[in-house]
């Protein structure tokens, strides 16, 4: 399902598009035709995506190159679209990582600048973008969690508790925009191949020996489901079979179950 081409072309603000998800999704946008703000750390990669979709689609792309993991950087990057006068329709906040361990023995400051990235940009960019896309009565927001979400994490305690964040969040956020044409949506991806698992180091926990998603696959599914306004997209029977299954399960044996997972093989 892409956008109505009858309607004025979006703009759309996407985080983390350097690599894996947030690159994928940025070039399924550009195929129906949006316009794009790309943000992450890598001016490089940013600027490797940008020209390959501009001469692709014939869109028009920004790149901003900024740590989100500053307190300040959020509203820089709206300062900078404002005076541009740069409208941004549909804002998909995936910028985000993990790292596994013992919550007392991983150091506090990545543990700190997780939850700022994860949750507070997350939240800053929304509540920054949101007036205007609700002004306009168009576009959403696409925030991507994980299927960590749905039960506490050992080892990879803070990353699990952000994500169920971001779950809560937009799930809320969804219900409170009722009524409008806004989108909001929440993906859930499981396992999947990306830098991420590089990143945070789980290539070799249990989780990731096997069922572990195409990058592809996960963001086609995520795409469909926000263009649709699903308030919660989980990627994969597997994936929605565990995560439903939680409900139904006694959360000590859940949280042994989560401990072999993020166990290394």
């Amino acid at each position: 399902m892409g956008f109505n081409a009858s309607m004025p072309k979006e703009t759309v603000l996407i985080t983390g598009a350097s690599a894996g998800i947030g690159w994928e999704i940025a070039r399924l946008f550009a195929k129906d035709q949006s316009n794009l703000v790309l943000v992450a750390r890598r001016e490089d990669r940013l600027n490797e995506l940008a020209e390959k979709l501009r001469n692709e689609h014939q869109i028009e792309v920004t790149v901003i190159a900024s740590d989100l993991s500053k307190p300040e950087s959020p509203r820089q990057i709206h300062d900078r679209l404002k005076d541009e006068k740069v409208e941004v329709d549909i804002v998909v906040n995936n910028a985000g990582f993990g790292a596994i361990g013992k919550t007392v023995e991983l150091d506090l400051y990545t543990q700190l600048d997780m939850i700022r990235l994860n949750i507070e940009a997350l939240v800053h960019l929304t509540r920054l973008f949101l007036p205007g896309i609700i002004a306009r009565n168009r576009g959403g927001i696409l925030n991507v969690a994980s299927t960590a979400a749905f039960q506490p994490g050992p080892f990879m305690s803070v990353y699990y508790a952000s994500k169920a964040f971001v779950l809560s969040f937009t799930d809320a956020l969804h219900e409170e925009l009722k009524g409008t044409n806004v989108k909001v949506s929440c993906l859930c991806p499981g396992p999947t191949e990306t830098e991420f698992a590089d990143v945070a180091d789980v290539n070799q926990i249990n989780l990731f020996s096997s069922g572990v998603m195409h990058v592809d696959d996960v963001v086609r599914i995520g795409y469909e489901g926000f263009r649709k306004n699903k308030p919660i997209v989980i990627t994969g029977f597997r994936n929605k079979l565990l995560a439903q299954s939680i409900r139904f399960t006694p959360r000590f044996l859940v949280r042994k179950v989560v401990r072999f997972l993020n166990t290394k093989k």
